[in-house]
């Protein structure tokens, strides 16, 4: 017995052809619907292993699996490797409550898409770590995070949206000179704060004030290089020499890396003008005094009241 087909279905079935065409072209095709938890799609992707690993060590797998909706800005294991995380056993190495507080600072309680970012430069924005990031958007559609680029932009999971970075973000632990306290490689350089707030500006109490400040921060080798061969040396040094020049590595804005423009001249705390090139090998930064320019060999460290950017030079007005 022969299967019929009723009239009513043929017409729908040629109507259905007709318009095939239409319906498959690329601007009428609905987007595809995400059928992965945010959770899920970053273990089933390679770049994100060490991601992976961190979630499930700081305990956030049932969190982040949750409803939502959440934003992730998502490091790459490169990001990872950078940050001196280069295993999932460097990782299980640190503190479950500490992999916590810095997976936390990468999420957002909220879908946020790259097309919702303001077109600013560093707007604030408070993270499910209670404490602010630093997001800009620029006109060309590029969006960063802390100085941290993103790659990849809007993966949607079921649970809110991920964008792919660059780097890992580092909480902010304290103000400025409170960071740097807590690092050895600038001892001579909060020597240097320390006895120039001997002077005429208390210049701690400037640095430890809300700001925001982007620091550009000397080593302890720099100074060496400067001619300040140690701390008993900087502590002999003229207060307000030492203020003029701390105050020349300052800029009372936020400035990270992806802010960063070739000869641009940043006007400094002191008054007078820093230079900045872009170049194969990093970014560069240059006093009025300086032969040669320095490098920025470390940049984006964020601190409560602003950025530091290790740099390799004294920088001179």
């Amino acid at each position: 017995m022969k299967t019929l087909i009723s009239f009513p279905k043929l017409a729908m079935a040629v109507a259905m052809v007709g318009m095939l065409p239409v319906a498959c072209t690329k601007d009428n095709d609905p987007d595809p619907q995400p059928e992965k938890t945010i959770v899920e799609v970053v273990t089933s992707d390679n770049d994100f292993s060490l991601l992976a690993a961190a979630v499930t060590h700081a305990g956030l797998v049932q969190t982040l699996s949750g409803s939502g909706p959440f934003t992730v800005f998502a490091p790459t294991n490169d990001a990872f490797v950078a940050a001196g995380l280069n295993s999932t056993a460097a990782i299980q190495a640190l503190p479950a409550e500490t992999v916590r507080g810095i997976l936390m600072y990468h999420v957002l309680g909220q879908a946020v898409p790259a097309s919702s970012i303001p077109e600013a430069a560093n707007t604030s924005i408070e993270t499910a770590a209670e404490v602010d990031a630093y997001v800009t958007r620029k006109s060309d559609g590029s969006a960063s995070i802390n100085g941290s680029a993103v790659l990849q932009a809007d993966v949607m999971a079921t649970n809110g949206v991920i964008h792919v970075i660059n780097k890992v973000l580092m909480p902010p632990m304290g103000n400025a000179v409170e960071a740097l306290m807590d690092n050895d490689n600038f001892s001579m350089l909060v020597a240097a704060v320390v006895r120039a707030s001997e002077g005429s500006t208390n210049v701690a109490e400037v640095l430890m004030g809300e700001g925001p400040f982007t620091i550009f921060a000397p080593t302890n080798q720099a100074f060496i290089d400067a001619g300040f061969s140690s701390v008993a040396a900087i502590q002999a040094a003229d207060p307000d020499m030492l203020t003029t020049i701390l105050t020349y590595h300052v800029i009372p804005a936020w400035v990270f890396s992806t802010d960063l423009v070739d000869g641009a001249t940043p006007t400094t705390v002191n008054g007078e003008n820093l230079s900045i090139s872009l170049t194969d090998d990093g970014a560069m930064v240059a006093g009025n005094g300086n032969e040669t320019p320095s490098s920025i060999t470390q940049a984006d460290w964020v601190t409560e009241n602003g950025v530091v950017h290790t740099i390799d030079q004294v920088l001179m007005p």
